[in-house]
Order: C-alpha cells, then sequence, then structure tokens
C-alpha cells in the first residue's frame, strides 16, 4: 500500500485501529488524551523557570532532580504493584503532574530547593506513568504489532507537540504585549496549569474503562543479567546522555537567541505535521526489520541540526536545529522503544523474570546517561562558559549518539538469533 492511499482513507485506517485488542485501543486513547500535557510539562515549565530565574543552571537543576525522581519512583512502583491496581498506580502519576505544575507556580522565590522538591514531585509523576504505560504497551503489543502501535502514539505526541507549543506560546505572548490579566504572564501560566490538571483528570477516567493485570512475578530486583540485556543498558545510556542535554538547551536557545514563548511555540510546530504524518506512515507499512534503518536515518538528522546551530549560533541556527530535533526524537523513539520490548521479550523468557524487572533496570540505564548529559552542561555552563554548552556540547552530544547504530544493529540481530528468528 502507498503513502498516499494511506493518507486518502482515513475510515479504513479507524478500521484497523479497531482491530487492536481492547486494552491496547484503551491504553492509547489514555495516552492521546495524556499527549496534550506533556508539551506543557517539557517545555514550558523550563521557560517558566528560565523566563522567572533568568539562570540555567536553575533549570538544569530542575530537570536534574525530575531525572532523579523516576528512576526512585520507578522501585516504589514495583512494590506497589503487589498491593495496589496497575491502572491506579498510571492515573495516580499523571495526576501528580498536575500537582507539581501547582507547586511550581505556588513558589514566590525560584531557589535551587524550591525547583529542586517542584521537580522531584515531577520525576515521581513521570515515574509512575513511565513505569505502568511501559508494561502495559509491553504486555499488550507484540512485536509484529509494535511499528504500529508506536507510529500510532509518536503520531498523536508530535501532533500534540505542535499544537500545544503554538497555542500556549500564542497565549503566554500575547498575554504580555495584550495586557490580559494585566500583563501577568504568571497569572497565565497558572490558567495552563489548570487545564493541564483537568486533562490529566480525564485520561485517568480512560485509563479505567478497561482491567489490566498487574504483573504476575512479584521480585523485580536484580542486579545480574543476560549478556543482551547490558547491551541494551549501554543503548540505554547513550539514549539518556541525549535526553539529558536536550531538555535543557533547546529552551534556553530559544530564550535567548530567538524570542519569548511564543517563538518558541513557533518554532516547534513548523514543518512538524509532515513529521507526525510521515511517523504514522511509518508505523503502518515498515515491519521490524526496517527499525535500524529509521533509528541511523534520525540520528544522522540529529547531528545535522547541532551542526547548524554550532556554526551559525543564530536565531536561524536555532530554528534548523529544533526543526532537526522535532524529527529526531519520534524517529529515534519508533524505532529504539519496539527494540527494547523485543529484547525484553527474549531475555524475560530465557531468564524467567518479570517483564517489569527490565522496565525497572531499563530506567537506570536512562538516568546514568541523563545524569551525564545535564552534569556535562551545568559543568560547561559554569566553569567554561554557557555559549560553549549551548555551541559546541551539542555537536560533541550528537557525535557520540551515532556509536548507537552499530551497537542497536547488534542487539537486534542477536535478540531475533534468540528468539529463533
Amino acid at each position: 500500500m502507498t503513502v498516499t492511499a494511506i493518507l486518502r482513507r482515513p475510515r479504513e485506517e479507524y478500521s484497523i485501529f479497531l482491530q487492536l485488542p481492547r486494552p491496547t485501543r484503551v491504553l492509547l486513547i489514555s495516552n492521546m488524551i495524556y499527549a496534550f500535557v506533556l508539551p506543557v510539562i517539557e517545555i514550558f515549565v523550563g521557560a517558566y523557570i528560565m523566563r522567572s530565574s533568568n539562570n540555567p543552571s536553575i533549570v538544569a537543576i530542575y530537570q536534574l532532580t525530575v531525572y532523579t525522581g523516576i528512576p526512585i519512583t520507578f522501585l516504589v512502583n514495583g512494590f506497589l504493584l503487589n498491593k495496589i491496581k496497575i491502572s491506579h498506580l498510571y492515573s495516580f502519576g499523571m495526576l501528580l503532574s498536575g500537582l507539581s505544575m501547582v507547586v511550581m507556580m505556588s513558589l514566590q522565590d525560584l531557589s535551587a530547593v524550591g525547583v529542586g522538591i517542584a521537580g522531584l514531585l515531577m520525576g515521581c509523576s513521570f515515574g509512575f506513568f513511565w513505569a505502568n504505560r511501559d508494561f502495559l504497551a509491553l504486555n499488550t503489543t507484540n512485536d509484529g504489532s509494535r511499528n504500529y502501535y508506536y507510529g500510532l502514539e509518536t503520531f498523536f505526541y508530535t501532533i500534540t507537540y505542535i499544537i500545544v507549543p503554538v497555542i500556549v506560546g500564542a497565549f503566554l505572548a500575547t498575554t504580555e504585549t495584550g495586557q490580559w490579566f494585566g500583563g501577568n504572564v504568571n497569572m497565565a501560566y497558572r490558567i495552563v496549569t489548570v487545564i493541564v490538571f483537568i486533562l490529566t483528570i480525564l485520561s485517568s477516567i480512560v485509563i479505567h474503562r478497561e482491567k489490566f493485570k498487574n504483573p504476575v512475578q512479584k521480585q523485580f530486583l536484580f542486579f545480574k543479567f543476560h549478556a543482551l540485556w547490558k547491551k541494551m543498558m549501554v543503548l540505554a545510556g547513550l539514549k539518556g546522555l541525549a535526553q539529558g542535554y536536550l531538555v535543557t538547551a533547546p529552551a534556553i536557545l530559544i530564550m535567548r537567541l530567538v524570542g519569548n514563548e511564543g517563538s518558541l511555540g513557533l518554532v516547534q510546530g513548523i514543518s512538524g505535521v509532515a513529521t507526525a504524518f510521515m511517523l504514522y506512515v511509518l508505523g503502518r507499512t515498515t515491519k521490524p526489520s526496517d527499525r535500524i534503518y529509521i533509528f541511523s536515518v534520525g540520528l544522522f538528522i540529529f547531528l545535522v541540526g547541532t551542526l547548524f546551530n554550532g556554526v551559525l549560533f543564530s536565531a536561524i541556527g536555532v530554528v534548523i536545529f529544533v526543526l532537526c530535533k522535532v524529527l529526531f526524537a519520534p524517529l529515534h523513539d519508533i524505532a529504539y522503544f519496539p527494540t527494547e520490548m523485543l529484547v525484553i521479550d527474549v531475555v524475560s523468557k530465557i531468564e524467567r523474570r518479570s517483564e517489569f524487572a527490565y522496565i525497572f533496570n531499563h530506567e537506570f540505564g536512562l538516568y546514568i546517561g541523563r545524569f551525564l548529559g545535564l552534569m556535562l552542561f551545568i559543568v560547561l555552563a559554569n566553569y567554561v562558559s554557557e555559549i560553549f554548552a549551548l555551541k559546541y556540547a551539542l555537536i560533541i552530544i550528537a557525535v557520540i549518539q551515532l556509536a548507537s547504530i552499530p551497537m542497536a544493529n547488534h542487539i537486534i540481530k542477536q535478540a531475533n538469533h534468540l528468539n529463533g528468528k
């Protein structure tokens, strides 16, 4: 089936969605609603801290505490799954993200301590959300359907990362220029927070429309793993390295070189629609064997974006970099997550352990990478220069990421061999 045929027949595409098992559909719908929340949390909270403190290090501290809270909550979540329904923990994580924004907006002084506490709360919300979301995704899909599942999910995430930044950015910018609420941008942020909280409630209601099963095996804490899983953890560390740096640098670059939050939303929206449809088509038409090619293309696009940013270091360079990032992140994810799930399928059968044991352990691989990425930014910004941290370190990160390509290719081949393919 051609790309044009797919885009011209939305009814048939919807019927394909309906053919998914009911638990998969419920999970996707809940995630689609929550997808409207994530851009606000990941983009505008950082911009709010930057606006209020004018200190990139405070933004980095916030992200570091967020990432610290995630693996801690994965651990707590593992024990709670023995007593509490997974849907309850999943929805609690979504609601907690709204509460964390409320705490952030109520701070009178954005000190490192206050921002750190709000960051830990947000990290806990992400921990409950991602730990249970990953387990549910693993158990409601198989290797053959995961390209479609993650293609559809990433399609909606990409669309919301276009729509939400444009709308929220325009609302915040107009509040300041049009003197809405007396020109009080912080009041506008509070209104956005209320809307976020309402969306988390709706998403929580949807996830309770299905009875999901908790992990059967209660033990999930292990220290020795199969060699294939150790290689997957190296790949997770490389992914986390880019995440740790990218969650901080783009907002600071835009606020420094492009303009206000309105520009932030506009830049995120450019060419994003095409990206979203491309992801959906990739999910529908590609096979598991195509993942390594999607993975490689995404990483090279990321490298191109960092080179433009480093060479130009201007508003134009930032726009090109963010456009490349908009392409890179979903392309990377649509190939990475099914690969991770395939490895979990294989090693969990070999070692006869709960899949959650690997989901939990995987988060620590991501955390190590995120921690190193954020610490790299903090050290360079404070002891070398902020310009160097924003200009050259991104290129270094992108070059290091290229090591993921041969590593991912080796992991996929070994996993398929062990799986009898």
